[in-house]
Order: C-alpha cells, then structure tokens, then sequence
C-alpha cells in the first residue's frame, strides 16, 4: 500500500479528478482556449526551469489540475463559436448525424445525433431527438444523415423532488436540448462517409440477422445480443428487472466482467509463447488485439471502451511482471481515460466497475486467508465466493446510494452464473462465427439457446426470492462517502495492524456515527407541504418528520407506492405513510391552504392571504376568487386541464399573483 500511495500518476490523478470536478460544477474557467493553452505551456516551462523536486512536483499537480479543468473546457460544446445554439432560429434547416442508437419508449424512437449543419453554418454539439414510432418505417442507424426543421427544446430537471434527474444525466454527455418529430419531418440524406462506430454496427447487424434464422426465443435472443453484441435495447422490462434483483445486472453489460474472464481465457491460450524471445511482448500484443476486436464486435460503446482501455493497460502491465503491476495499471488506465474523456468521471459503470476491481485487489486477499479449502473443486469455489464478496463490498455504498436496494443472493447468483460465463462467452463467438459462415447444425444452436434459458430461468427465480432483496435503503452523498473512509481505514488497518491507522478507524466510526445521529435528528424536525406533479390527478401531501400524511385520488394504490411520493419517501427517510382527507382546507406552518376542487367552493370565513390550489379543472372565475380571498399564490396541479391552466396563468399575471403550474415548474414544497 505504501508504494502504491507514492505511485506518481495516483498523485496526479487527485489533481486531474478535482480540476474535472471543480470545472463542471464550478464552471472558474469561463475564457478562451489561447489563455487556457498559454496557461498550460506556461506551467510546462515552468517545470524545466525549476531545479528543486518539490518545486517541479507543485508544479505537476497544478499542471493536471488544469489538465482537468482544460479536458472539460474543451469537451463541452457551447464554449465553440459554432455551437449549433449560437446559430439556432425559427424554421431553420439542420442536418444530423446518428451517433447513438437508444432504447425505444412507448411513442417514439430515440436517437443521439451531433448537429452538423443548421442552414449554411457548419455546426458542433449533439440532441436527443425522439421520431415517432412508425411500424412501416425501419429504424435509423449510426452515421445516418438527416435534415430536419425542429423546434430545439430545453431538457427540463424532474417535476418532483428526489426522481431521476435525466437533465443532469443528458448534460454529463454534453446535451442539452432535445425535439420531436414526426416521420414526415424527417428526410434521409445520402450518407458518404461511415465512422468506425458504423461500420461496428453494420457488422453487429450482420450478426444479428444471421442469428435470427436459427429461431432463438425472444429473451435467450435478447440476451445473447447483450452478453456478447453489447445490444440490450431488446431486452424485456421484466427480464431486465430480473437481473437486477438478482445481483446479476452486470452479466447483461459487457464490461470489465466479461473482458476480465476474455483476457484470463486468452493468457491462458497464449502462454506458449512466453518460451519464445520477447515472447511476453508478442503475448501482450495478441491479447490487446483481440480485446480491441472484441470491442469492436460489441459496439465500441464507452462501457466497453472503458473496460478493454483498462484490461490494455492491465495485459501490458503484466509483460513486465513487476509488483502491484494491477494496481498501478490500473491508475494509469483510469488516468489515461479521464484525460481524453473527462465526463466518465460522472459515469455509473465507471465508478462501479473501478471500484469493483479495487475491492477485488485489496479486500480478497485479506478474506482468502479465512478458509484453507483442501481439495480444488472447493478452493475454486471460495475463490469465487471471496472475489464476489471483494467486489460487492467496494461498490456497496454507492450502489445503495445511485439504486437504493441491495440484492441479498448475490454471491449465489455469482457462484452459479460466473463459472459457466467464461463457456458462454467462447460459446456464443464460436455460435456467432458458425451463424456468419451459415453452417451452425440447428441442434447446436439450440442447445446455446436452452443454455441461455437455463440462466435466465434461475435468475428469475433468485430475484423473486423478495425475503433477500433490501429495497428502499437511501443514504446520502455524504453518507456514502463517510462509508468508503470506514472501509478504506479498515482495510489499511487489517492490511498493517499500525496503533495510528487504528485511530483513523475510530474516527471513521465516529464520523459514520454522527452523520447518522444528525440526519436522523434533521428528519424527525423536518416538516414540509407538497404539492406533487401527476399528470391527470392530484397527489398532495404533508409531511411531519418521519410521518406523511397523502391526499390523493388513485383509488387503486397505497399511498406509500404512488411513484412520485415512493422516491421522495425513500430518500427522506420516511417510515409511515398513510391516506387522508384534508377536507378542503388545512393550515400548515401559521399559512392558510385551500383547496378549490371541480365543485369550485371556495366561501370560507377568516382566510388570511391563503395559498389556493387549484385541482381537477375547477369552472371557476378566477378573478372574483381573486378578489374575493386575495390569496398570496395560486396553484394548479397535475389534475387541471392544460387550457384552463393557460387562462388561469393569464389572469394571475394581470392581477399581479403568483402562479405556479407543477407540469412547469415541478412540486411546489413549503417547508417549516
């Protein structure tokens, strides 16, 4: 461990890390790209003028540092003078290009496309664009050309509190708007030139249709395509579902799992060579570039980019058989990726798929020690049981914290699932080889597909063992990270029993310990009025420190189960949720709220510039309500016709009240 905290590259690193993280959220670096370069040389110069190390090592961090903050700059679109927005007006003519295709939603296809041209201008940036579903027409495919004459959309954040913020989410890729069309909107330009990523995907369709005509069912389909075409827009909501309750969501990605078991395989295969002069290398060199086809048969997506980028660094390590080569490849990896690519900082199977080989490198060896299995059936078995429990416990924390469960038979599902993967693999290559060439019997091809099945089958099963699936566990970022100091101090100290990593364990205790007593205390002193956003009905509720009370008018749910209160109840730390009335009227906090429903009553006595909320499409005439109540805000929830919200938000202007409509502006949330 100490020679792995004096590695150079874990220092600059750090540095890398926090000029990326302090540039996207910060945004200090706001000036043109001849000032950020000339700064950067001038740091270089910098170095070879100064003669002492620690001068020189300043300098270097500094120098990552803005590296980081540079790689971001750069990366985002809107600092370019031809950012397509800079360009953008009414009726304007712009050709895309397919970059990515997504997985499809109920009306419409989605796409990422860069805009390349609006009008006459050469443009940069990409947009989500959604087309509507149409049964006639074949889906477009990466590197497609079109020219279209949208309306650009801002990405709006989620309309109600602790929900998935896919704006944030979009903007970590470098988007920002989005439209929608129709498939009239929309013309097919011929396409002169194909990327690499096309031509991956012209291959992998190849594939597909040559699998096709050996009549796997739908979901073994499926599933071959996402274990080893990197295609899991296919998959089923349930299947999917499945998965991930069963711990084993990570089998359906190709990542650093099934790159790991390939590169074992291919070491294995190429170790001959080892005898020959320079034999190492030559084996490096083989492996690295069949990792490299691989990737190119699933997609080149980041996912996989990111795992072979990290097995190159590890495969090429390994030719030098030096000490804590794993660890030290694998910074240099994570180092060499984030450079060129600064927004898988933000990424979630980066940071889990990092953090589950670092928990593999420096937990298992410390639990392997626990059991001396004496036979080799056994001692595989362990092995496996303790690189599971290794990497579950260095994602654990932020899987609870992006997820908010935690599957109990996970280490089951690992041991029955990952022994036959490394088969499955080399199976489907061979399968997908044989299907190319046309000369697969169909009996081989079924017992693949029956192969797949069986898995499927007992994941099925795991995952509706729901006694062992921990749902509904929120902690927070501060929280998460308190649990990686615990672990990490723990580990150093198992690692080298020294009386001052003890003390830091202890203070990670302590630290873990308070953070829970003062959330605790925040959430039973936490009180707050809601008004949820629910398209076609109302959702309204208060909440008293771990209890919440829920008017709403979905007759077939509990209130604990309504989508938009469950993400808020989790995440707030609510225990008890029941269904009320509120009767029209409540105070909460010294403010009057009333409640103004389809019957349009609203003569009460005594009403103090009340708060009025407006549900299910009231025929009221809001200016004599107005007049006659003088409410301080006007409200109109999910539940209200949207033209009857536009003539309200019209006369409030002219009244000079506040309006605020949740389909526009989110909850409304009064706090105490």
């Amino acid at each position: 461990m100490k020679r792995l905290l004096k590695y150079v590259p874990l220092h600059f690193l750090v540095f890398l890390i926090l000029g990326i993280g302090i540039q996207f959220y910060l945004q200090i670096w706001t000036f043109n790209f001849l000032k950020l370069c000339s700064l950067i040389f001038i740091l270089l110069i910098s170095v070879f003028i100064f003669r002492k190390k620690k001068g020189i090592t300043l300098i270097a961090f500094i120098l990552y540092f803005f590296i980081g903050v540079s790689s971001v700059f750069i990366q985002d679109a809107r600092n370019f003078k031809n950012y397509y927005n800079n360009f953008s007006k009414q009726d304007s003519k712009v050709v895309l290009r397919i970059t990515k295709v997504l997985k499809p939603g109920f009306y419409y296809e989605k796409y990422i496309a860069e805009v390349v041209q609006l009008n006459e201008e050469k443009t940069r940036g990409e947009v989500l664009i959604n087309i509507q579903k149409d049964s006639l027409k074949t889906r477009f495919k990466i590197d497609d050309k079109l020219l279209v004459k949208p309306v650009f959309k801002i990405l709006i954040p989620p309309l109600n509190p602790n929900q998935f913020n896919y704006k944030s989410y979009l903007a970590k890729q470098g988007i920002h708007h989005q439209f929608f069309l129709d498939n009239s909107q929309v013309l097919k330009l011929p396409s002169t030139s194909t990327t690499l990523v096309g031509l991956s995907e012209n291959f992998r369709d190849k594939i597909q249709e040559s699998l096709l005509k050996y009549n796997f069912k739908n979901d073994e389909f499926a599933v071959i395509s996402a274990l080893l075409l990197g295609q899991r827009q296919d998959i089923s909501k349930e299947l999917l579902t499945d998965y991930a309750n069963a711990g084993a969501i990570h089998i359906l990605a190709v990542s650093g799992l099934h790159v790991g078991i390939i590169l074992l395989i291919l070491s294995f295969l190429f170790k001959p060579l080892e005898q020959l002069q320079n034999g190492t290398y030559l084996k490096a060199f083989c492996i690295v570039l069949l990792l490299w086809m691989f990737a190119f048969i699933a997609g080149l997506s980041a996912s996989v980019v990111r795992a072979v980028t990290m097995f190159t660094f590890l495969a090429i390590g390994q030719s030098f058989k030096r000490k804590k080569v794993v660890e030290f490849s694998l910074i240099s990896s994570m180092l060499f990726l984030l450079i060129l690519k600064p927004m898988f900082l933000f990424d979630v199977g980066f940071q889990l798929s990092y953090l589950a080989v670092f928990g593999i490198i420096w937990i298992q060896p410390k639990l392997e020690p626990i059991y001396k299995p004496k036979f080799i059936v056994d001692k595989k078995i362990w092995q496996l049981f303790t690189v599971s429990i290794a990497a579950q416990v260095g994602i654990l924390p932020l899987s609870i914290y992006y997820f908010q469960q935690f599957p109990g038979l996970f280490v089951l599902s690992n041991l029955v699932i990952i022994p036959f993967l490394g088969a499955i693999l080399i199976g489907g290559i061979i399968i997908i080889c044989m299907s190319l060439l046309n000369i697969i019997p169909q009996f081989l091809a079924d017992t693949y597909g029956f192969i797949i099945s069986l898995m499927n089958d007992f994941v099925s099963f795991i995952s509706h063992q729901e006694q062992f699936l921990f749902k509904e566990i929120a902690i927070s970022f501060l929280m998460m990270l308190a649990c990686y100091f615990f672990m990490f101090s723990g580990i150093l100290f198992l690692i080298k029993k020294k009386s001052i990593r003890f003390i830091y364990f202890l203070v990670s205790i302590l630290v873990v310990q308070s953070l829970y007593y003062i959330e605790d205390k925040k959430a039973i002193e936490k009180g707050d009025f809601i008004v949820f956003h629910k398209s076609r009905f109302s959702v309204i509720a208060v909440r008293e420190g771990e209890n919440m009370n829920v008017q709403y008018d979905l007759d077939t749910v509990k209130a604990k189960d309504i989508k938009v209160v469950k993400s808020y109840r989790v995440a707030e730390y609510i225990k008890r949720t029941q269904k009320v009335d509120f009767n029209n009227f409540i105070n909460f906090n010294k403010q009057d709220i009333l409640f103004v429903d389809s019957l349009g009553i609203y003569q009460l006595n005594n009403l103090k510039k009340p708060i009025v909320i407006l549900q299910f499409s009231p025929k009221i005439n809001l200016e004599r309500l107005i007049k006659t109540i003088e409410p301080s805000l006007i409200i109109a929830d999910g539940s209200n016709y949207k033209s009857y919200v536009t003539k309200w938000e019209i006369t409030s202007e002219k009244q000079k009240i506040s309006f605020h409509y949740t389909g526009q502006k989110g909850a409304f949330i009064l706090n105490e």
